[in-house]
């Protein structure tokens, strides 16, 4: 993982904190309630939350319904707006390539996510995509927030369709 992105959990807000344990509670949701992949997502613009979103890409056969996509485009109906300047995400895990892009399109200010994704991260784990310079709008990315909370939901979720 890039040294851009690794913090220690003292560089969090309590706010930083709050929000993510929401977005962990949405994890648990998805996969309680939907029996989806266990990822959650808050999305925050001005001190309020503006969108949430969890996993539902299996419920409803869409490939782009991860649980940014979700917080995104519930914000972008509140917002009536495409664009989401400035706001923060908070997400359970490392964001993929498509829903990095996603992010940088909406013109987010902030990513923070808890658990690094060794397979599809595109926020430095596996790719470069949210911090790579070449983009024409830069989005701050802070990683690690309750990793272990985060990580230990995933885990236990495949070990039990396995």
């Amino acid at each position: 993982m890039n040294d851009e992105i690794k913090h220690e959990p003292s560089e969090f807000s309590v706010a930083d904190m709050e929000y993510m344990r929401r977005a962990l509670q949405l994890a648990a949701h998805a996969r309680d309630a939907e029996g989806e992949v266990p990822v959650g997502a808050v999305l925050v613009q001005g001190g309020e939350i503006v969108g949430l979103g969890w996993n539902r890409n299996i419920t409803l056969h869409d490939p782009t319904a991860h649980a940014e996509v979700m917080a995104m485009r519930a914000a972008g109906e509140r917002l009536a707006n495409h664009r989401l300047s400035g706001a923060t995400l908070y997400v359970t895990l490392e964001p993929c390539a498509m829903c990095a892009m996603a992010m940088i399109h909406a013109r987010l200010g902030r990513v923070v996510y808890a658990a690094a994704d060794p397979k599809t991260g595109a926020a430095g784990s596996v790719f470069d995509t949210l911090l790579d310079v070449r983009h024409n709008h830069r989005i701050d990315v802070a990683g690690g927030l309750f990793a272990d909370e985060s990580a230990t939901l995933l885990r236990e979720f495949f070990r039990a369709r396995r």
